[in-house]
């Protein structure tokens, strides 16, 4: 029998192969761990789903593979003479290829709308279709009838790619009049241009990474689609600093250490509290602004493969102990590249310190479907007018990227105003243990 990737999780249907575990001539036991795969910023064992002897294996580290698709051969797995399944024919194979490599509406060929079917070809009434729940729940979602639909994979199960070319077709059978009666034909998106960098020079290369794929799609996404502003200003932290120092050793008694993004997980907690459209997320399918009485806050880790932003959950509901131990055991997790999927999803804000790094101000890019993000810079000594005095104050640069579509500039400088204010005006009650 064949062992295949199984469904990875609402949402993922693809993965690379970071480590085998396995070789061939191996025997396994149910359950037993035989890959590791790299997911939307996460590394999961696959376990088997049955035992016996691995007579082959169709994967290697390094290889892309989708759920469905064949990760190794099993042998002793079913009684001697047992009826073999038949192999798809090569036409059928063909046609779910199609189905799989198409990727976009404008480059769906004809043949493809020939094979599936229209609106009330398939199915029976009453009939529910095969369909994984992620992709029943996606169809819902989007008001697709399973039923409508033929099913590529075994047995005319539905799977993502199905759901995907129903949709391109529709799409271009949707645009077909308005292209007939367009003036001319739209101007394509030209395809990238490969460079030959070596005609210059010695070069190296390197394969990116999922996880930097997942940033940039999701970067270039918010990009493009959010109209963003950032607002800027500092907080003199000097006193905050102070209780930090005096602090700190308690703290670490206790398992905890007490650190500026700590303080930064009260200080905006409480105030989102007061301005909860920064804690809130655009429903541009119903055209309404969701608002979050949780207090989920993201923090941005840099790690070697690249920014992971891990969430913490209900922070306006735990102490600065609980806030300092939570942080540094996801920030570590984060870094080891443990951290969960789940871990990363909900998050109703993001806090992105590059103070440990350096640097001042910059322009945080917003974490969709979040509305918000702050950015905090280095601590710098600068000479500060208090009174008619002129004192050394340790200020901290502060960077509010938000989504305009939601928030308002005056919204947005009301807000920076009280968390300027909640830095500098820390109390030490909230510190003490």
């Amino acid at each position: 029998m064949d062992l295949k990737l199984p469904h990875l999780g609402e949402g993922a249907d693809s993965g690379t192969v970071v480590n085998l575990f396995v070789k061939q001539g191996d025997t396994i036991a149910k359950d037993q761990a035989i890959l590791e795969l790299e997911n939307e910023k996460a590394v999961a064992t696959i376990p088997a789903t049955a035992p016996g002897t691995i007579t082959q294996i169709f994967v290697k580290a390094g290889d892309k593979i989708k759920v469905g698709q064949r990760i190794l051969s099993l042998g002793d797995a079913s009684p001697v003479g047992a009826p073999q399944v038949a192999q798809p024919e090569p036409a059928a194979r063909r046609n779910r290829e199609k189905l799989i490599q198409t990727p976009s509406p404008e480059q769906v060929p004809d043949a493809l709308e020939q094979e599936l079917p229209e609106p009330g070809a398939e199915g029976k009434p009453g009939m529910a279709p095969a369909a994984a729940p992620s992709i029943r729940k996606l169809a819902r979602e989007l008001g697709i009838d399973l039923t409508r639909m033929r099913g590529s994979a075994s047995g005319g199960r539905i799977v993502l790619e199905d759901l995907r070319a129903y949709i391109q077709k529709l799409q271009r059978l949707a645009a077909a009049p308005r292209a007939a009666s367009a003036a001319g034909a739209p101007v394509p998106k030209p395809a990238p241009e490969r460079i030959d960098f070596a005609q210059w020079g010695p070069i190296s290369k390197k394969p990116i990474s999922p996880l930097r794929e997942v940033i940039a799609r999701r970067m270039a996404e918010s990009w493009t689609t959010t109209p963003r502003v950032t607002q800027f200003d500092e907080a003199d932290i000097s006193a905050l600093m102070a209780l930090r120092k005096k602090y700190a050793a308690a703290y670490e008694s206790k398992g905890a250490r007490l650190t500026l993004t700590s303080f930064a997980l009260k200080v905006v907690a409480d105030a989102l509290k007061k301005h909860p459209i920064f804690n809130a997320s655009l429903d541009e399918v119903a055209h309404e602004i969701v608002f979050k009485e949780y207090y989920h806050l993201g923090i941005a880790v840099d790690t070697d493969a690249g920014l992971i932003v891990p969430v913490i959950r209900d922070v306006d509901k735990k102490d600065l102990v609980e806030l300092s131990r939570e942080l540094e055991d996801l920030v570590g997790k984060a870094r080891q590249r443990k951290v969960s999927v789940e871990e990363m999803k909900g998050g109703s804000f993001t806090i992105s310190n590059q103070g440990g790094i350096g640097g001042g101000h910059f322009t945080p890019i917003v974490n969709k479907p979040q509305v918000a993000i702050l950015g905090l810079g280095r601590g710098v000594m600068k000479a500060v007018v208090r009174g008619t005095q002129i004192e050394p104050r340790l200020m901290l640069p502060i960077a509010i990227s938000y989504d305009h579509r939601v928030i308002d500039g005056a919204a947005a400088a009301r807000f920076t105003v009280d968390l300027v204010q909640a830095f500098e005006n820390f109390k030490e009650d909230d510190v003490k243990i």
